[in-house]
């Protein structure tokens, strides 16, 4: 599979990622190779991973724990620390071998670090290698806020190797599917319309399905690197979807989310404000929300969740002099920006989720 060229940084696939990392780190001669993974790609992708690398001298292993909690201000403190103890300088590059989590958090380590070292991210998730390795967002959360800390920095290149999927669970693909599935709906009907039937699914089908994902939001990410327009369409779903996401990490009798499956709830959400606010078509409306819901169950919201989520909206990172800002869609592949929506239409879509 031919590499993705972008201006800043290439996407490379398969067995040619490795040759292009391994050419990358003759040619630069860094005095030092930080892999940064968590315990489960400790576990599962490094020794993997390690195999494809020439260069297996002068390697430091730092190992994070995995989840939302630890995508923190304390996590880097603790990194930063662990590279200043090893005498790592400028010359040093890291490379970030995980999910979303991982490649979020490395790459703003590795940003600030002695003001910037080179990093790489290798993504082993779906969710990873279809958004958060792609498009050169690094950051953290503070606390239960998600991503309210951080950079736009891209890396020196992305490696997208499926191989790294059969160590997933269902749970951890269907969070990527969100992505996917969002990607369709923002820019490309016939897309969209592959996941309607996955029965026959193989792996080469899922690797041409996460290079046409990747291909939909570099070309968004390249025209608007720092999300001043368009770039905000890969929001869609995420404002209702992060506050769902948050309300989640904080609460004790609320299941745990992963970030794809409050998304997929954050989309059917917007889905239906979009058929009143922008007149967006309500078959597809309806269509398009049976399929998420085909691939994600549903979750129940009380009165006291619904009003807690809605407080958090206040932080999307979208808003603007106070207003808390949407993204819609006139029709699929026809995204509409900050839009402004009421409270009680907000209450109208979960009681539409929840019917």
């Amino acid at each position: 599979m031919n590499s993705i060229i972008l201006k800043n940084y290439n996407i490379h696939f398969q067995t040619e990622a490795y040759r292009a990392l391994n050419q990358y780190v003759s040619i630069e001669d860094f005095s030092k190779i930080i892999i940064l993974v968590d315990s489960n790609t400790h576990q599962y992708c490094l020794s993997s991973f390690l195999g494809e690398l020439a260069q297996t001298e002068h390697i430091e292993i730092i190992e994070v724990n995995p989840g939302e909690a630890h995508k923190s201000v304390e996590t880097c403190i603790q990194i930063w620390q662990s590279l200043a103890d090893l005498n790592i300088d400028r010359k040093a590059m890291m490379i970030n071998l995980g999910g979303g989590i991982v490649t979020d958090l490395g790459g703003f380590i590795a940003s600030c670090f002695k003001r910037g070292i080179s990093f790489v991210h290798i993504p082993t998730t779906l969710l990873g290698m279809v958004d958060a390795a792609i498009g050169g967002k690094n950051g953290v959360n503070l606390g239960a806020l998600k991503n309210q800390v951080g950079v736009i920095n891209p890396p020196e290149m992305v490696i997208v190797d499926p191989s790294y999927l059969a160590t997933l669970s269902q749970a951890e693909m269907r969070s990527g599917l969100a992505e996917m599935i969002k990607h369709g709906l923002i820019a490309d009907r016939d897309y969209l319309n592959s996941f309607k039937d996955l029965s026959q699914f193989t792996t080469e089908h899922l690797t041409d399905l996460i290079r046409g994902s990747i291909d939909i939001k570099t070309k968004i990410s390249e025209n608007d690197p720092t999300e001043k327009g368009l770039r905000k369409a890969l929001n869609f779903g995420h404002t209702l979807g992060h506050a769902i996401e948050s309300y989640s990490m904080n609460s004790k009798e609320f299941p745990k989310l992963l970030h794809g499956e409050a998304v997929a709830i954050g989309m059917i959400l917007a889905l239906y404000i979009s058929t009143e606010v922008s007149g967006f078509c309500k078959d597809d409306c309806d269509d398009y929300s049976n399929l998420i819901r085909q691939y994600f169950k549903s979750v129940e919201f009380n009165s006291d969740a619904i009003k807690q989520i809605k407080s958090l909206l206040i932080h999307d990172k979208k808003n603007s002099n106070g207003q808390i800002n949407f993204v819609l869609l006139n029709k699929i592949g026809e995204p509409q920006l900050d839009c402004q929506v009421s409270d009680q239409l907000i209450d109208q879509a979960f009681a539409y989720y929840q019917s």
